[in-house]
């Protein structure tokens, strides 16, 4: 019983990290699964289903069809659609009755895309992992079909680097930047994205694709000319090293979370161009020395929560571990950190000696033991838009500032 969740709610699912990710780029989505089952996503899951129109649609798989295998029907209800509304890309996400019964989501893709003539897309995800796997895939495959081209094949590019006595990246002012790993589901619409736009801006920096929040697939195909990759969450990992594959950019993981971290982030960034090496930016920020103080758990995704670690330990001196239940890589995770997936490891972790405080969502409230203070940091993730209103923008300013004093 130890995949139980008792005391708390989940997290979203992958297909809906697949929906999040494409919202904004024009195309059509269309998760094979039964009816009803795209509300609980734009109801629930998405705050710009009632602000910005997506092509989201769900194919009510039926029980005979879910018996009987029936992919003809959903080729042809797309194929179909598609002559009406003419997508960018379409999209066939999976759920759990077609990962029960086998469903080849890659042959559905290529057969839709030679009688439809659109570029498409088959994710076989199984509504059962988490939503960053979802986010993950889907801004992979996003990226590879579309950023083809690099700054050698872009006539604005900031420098031509073949060019006898280029000037060196550092000299070169307003590198730009592209945004790996931005959704709802970890930034909420609470002006994040736009705080680090105006942030880069102000330490020279220029924004280039926003991948996948106030983005376009046009974006998407300059994103190669970038001379940056800044990685938000584990969702953009997989694509800020595809593009450092394809074009050599190298990548930054971290979010300008505090003034202090926010200059050291920058920092970080600068000399990741200068000398094409990819870095996690926390990964250097000490842990503060415990002196009889403690620590606080922070339960999350592993980038926000860490970045929020270091803001901590820089301002305040305060001890933070990360216990991530979700997906993530070993380069996003600092020793002291540790993958909790389930309920019970969460519990076990905070029993531990030295937990004295406990931030995460709201509503992990009921797995508070008795003597621990509980910092709230809402995530869309995971309660839904009922935290919307208090969720706070931390990009850019000390904690203190937003309420979060973890020396108290």
């Amino acid at each position: 019983m130890k995949q139980v969740a008792a005391l708390i709610s989940t997290y979203s699912s992958d297909e809906f990290g697949v929906c999040s990710a494409l919202y904004e780029l024009g195309g059509m989505v269309v998760m094979h699964d039964a009816s009803g089952c795209n509300s609980t996503y734009t109801t629930h899951d998405e705050p710009r289903w009632y602000d910005m129109d997506s092509m989201i649609y769900i194919s009510a798989i039926s029980e005979m069809e879910a018996i009987m295998g029936d992919d003809e029907k959903l080729i042809n209800d797309i194929t179909e659609t598609a002559a009406e509304l003419h997508p960018k890309f379409i999209a066939v996400v999976g759920a759990p009755i077609p990962y029960m019964i086998g469903t080849d989501f890659q042959a559905i893709a290529e057969i839709l895309e030679h009688k439809t003539g659109v570029p498409c897309f088959g994710f076989e995800a199984n509504g059962m992992d988490h939503y960053t796997r979802g986010i993950s895939m889907a801004l992979e495959a996003i990226v590879d079909r579309f950023a083809l081209t690099g700054k050698e094949n872009s006539a604005s590019a900031a420098y031509d680097s073949s060019a006898d006595g280029a000037a060196p990246r550092e000299a070169r002012s307003g590198a730009v930047v592209n945004l790996l790993g931005a959704t709802p589901l970890d930034f909420s619409l609470n002006g994040s994205i736009e705080s680090i736009e105006i942030w880069l801006e102000k330490n020279g920096f220029k924004t280039g694709a926003s991948i996948a929040m106030g983005c376009s697939l046009e974006d998407i195909s300059r994103a190669g000319e970038a001379d940056l990759n800044l990685v938000l969450s584990y969702g953009g990992l997989a694509a800020a090293r595809l593009l450092e594959k394809r074009f050599g950019t190298p990548y930054v993981v971290g979010i300008p979370v505090g003034a202090e971290f926010a200059a050291h982030l920058a920092g970080r960034m600068r000399g990741a161009i200068e000398t094409g090496k990819s870095l996690s930016s926390y990964m250097d920020i000490p842990a503060p020395e415990e002196g009889g103080a403690g620590w606080i758990a922070a339960v999350g995704e592993s980038v926000y929560q860490a970045s929020v670690a270091a803001a901590a330990a820089m301002e305040q001196g305060v001890d933070i571990r990360v216990l991530c239940p979700l997906d993530t890589d070993d380069m996003l995770m600092r020793p002291q950190d540790r993958l909790t997936p389930e309920e019970d490891d969460i519990m076990e972790a905070i029993k531990e000696e030295g937990c004295r405080g406990f931030m995460a969502d709201p509503m992990y409230r009921p797995l508070l033991p008795q003597g621990l203070t509980f910092y709230a940091l809402p995530h869309e993730a995971f309660s839904g838009r009922i935290y919307d209103s208090v969720n706070p923008n931390l990009i850019d300013r000390p904690l203190a500032e937003s309420l979060y004093d973890f020396r108290k």
